[in-house]
């Protein structure tokens, strides 16, 4: 399996997801060995992993010494190289592109050295790795789709680098895995692969059971309503500001909580600044493990207001910490959660209007919270890796 995140080395959702389906994998009897582009103090291409089987979901990685990350553009990969400073000319390509190819070549060694049965591989940092691996191995290959080029951009300027992998790696497939069916429509439109080829496995979430055990000194006085997620054009933090704005004149005690990081951080901030609202925003920065859960428990609503989510598994994290949510029409998550409320990305009086009512009427808050959060118990992933297996199992029986 090629990734490209995982936990604690994550920066967004992938990792979760990542995570959450090599334990299902685990539990459904398959061995996974991850594969992952990871910064390492030494003059080495990759290093080999070995787990005692108390590790968990994984009892065998390889980590491949990149300065890739999650959510990498040309641009953060050069500031990266700059910071890294005298092992540019030794190690790393010279920018992304470069590096993706290098990571690609390792893969495809790493997969002539390895006995398996099936190549898994996440979005479109390792697809081109994912290739390579096939080509040494002749084992059939699963890409995973989690977003494409058209949810990063938002349909607008799009990479056409990465689209040109992205397409190359779903046709080079023998199997296309897409976390919706919103998903699996915008990879028959835009990259004209056939539907029959294209499976969709919703993404799950792991039950904790968890409890805020002291209320936060600010919930004793106001409400308190969360953004989690990147702060990129993707998530619609603007329009959760916007929102903001209107849900204040008519619901005054409130708190707008903003957890993430991104590339439009600061303009978020100076927009919230610019629109008189400093005091009534909290901006956390990036958040991991006790401290998300802890976000999660104290809000009294959590919004997802996303341009184009493919999936979304932070509204599952919310209903599991028993926190009500509001998310986009425009997101994968809404095929699988009934309990919650939706309005569109783009319209952010429909979006006021309902952060209001769930502020304002307790009722409707804790029919939303308890039917949510029992709805949410039913996804996991066992299910999900389970229908995983059967395509791998689909796809071993053509030898047969």
């Amino acid at each position: 399996m090629f990734g490209w995140e995982f936990p604690p080395f994550n920066s967004g959702g992938l990792g979760t997801a990542c995570l959450g389906l090599t334990r299902g994998l685990k539990n459904n009897d398959i061995e996974v060995t991850f594969v992952l582009p990871r910064k390492v103090d030494l003059d080495v291409d990759f290093l080999k992993i070995v787990y005692g089987d108390d590790f968990g979901s994984i009892k065998k990685s390889y980590v491949i010494n990149s300065l890739l990350q999650g959510y990498s553009t040309s641009e953060s990969y050069e500031q990266r190289i700059l910071a890294d400073g005298e092992k540019k000319p030794v190690i790393y390509g010279r920018n992304l592109f470069e590096e993706v190819e290098r990571y690609a070549s390792i893969g495809g060694d790493i997969a002539r050295n390895e006995d398996f049965d099936i190549i898994h591989a996440h979005d479109w940092l390792t697809y081109q790795a994912a290739i390579n691996a096939k080509k040494v191995s002749g084992k059939y290959l699963v890409v995973h789709v989690h977003a494409t080029e058209f949810d990063r951009s938002g349909g607008n300027n799009v990479n056409q680098y990465v689209y040109d992998i992205e397409k190359k790696g779903m046709e080079e497939a023998d199997a296309v895995v897409a976390v919706s069916n919103f998903t699996k429509q915008k990879i028959i439109e835009n990259y004209g692969i056939p539907s029959n080829k294209i499976k969709v496995v919703h993404n799950a979430v792991d039950f904790e059971n968890y409890t805020l055990h002291e209320m936060h000194t600010l919930k004793k006085t106001k409400k308190i309503v969360l953004f989690l997620g990147r702060l990129t054009l993707q998530k619609g933090p603007d329009y959760f500001v916007y929102a903001a704005k209107k849900v204040l004149e008519y619901y005054p005690d409130v708190v707008f909580v903003v957890s993430g990081s991104g590339d439009m951080e600061r303009a978020i901030i100076r927009k919230v600044a610019e629109m008189g609202m400093a005091d009534k925003f909290i901006f956390t920065g990036f958040l991991r493990g006790k401290d998300i859960r802890e976000a999660y428990h104290m809000a009294d609503l959590y919004v997802m207001p996303s341009v184009s989510e493919p999936f979304g598994i932070s509204p599952l994290e919310a209903l599991n910490c028993n926190t009500p949510v509001l998310i986009s029409n425009q997101s994968g998550v809404s095929e699988v959660i009934n309990h919650c409320l939706k309005a569109d990305f783009w319209d952010v009086d429909e979006i006021a209007n309902k952060i209001v009512s769930v502020l304002k009427y307790g009722e409707l808050q804790r029919c939303l919270r308890d039917n949510g959060s029992k709805e949410v118990k039913s996804l996991n992933w066992n299910d999900s890796a389970r229908r995983c297996v059967d395509i791998y199992n689909d796809l071993l029986r053509r030898k047969e």
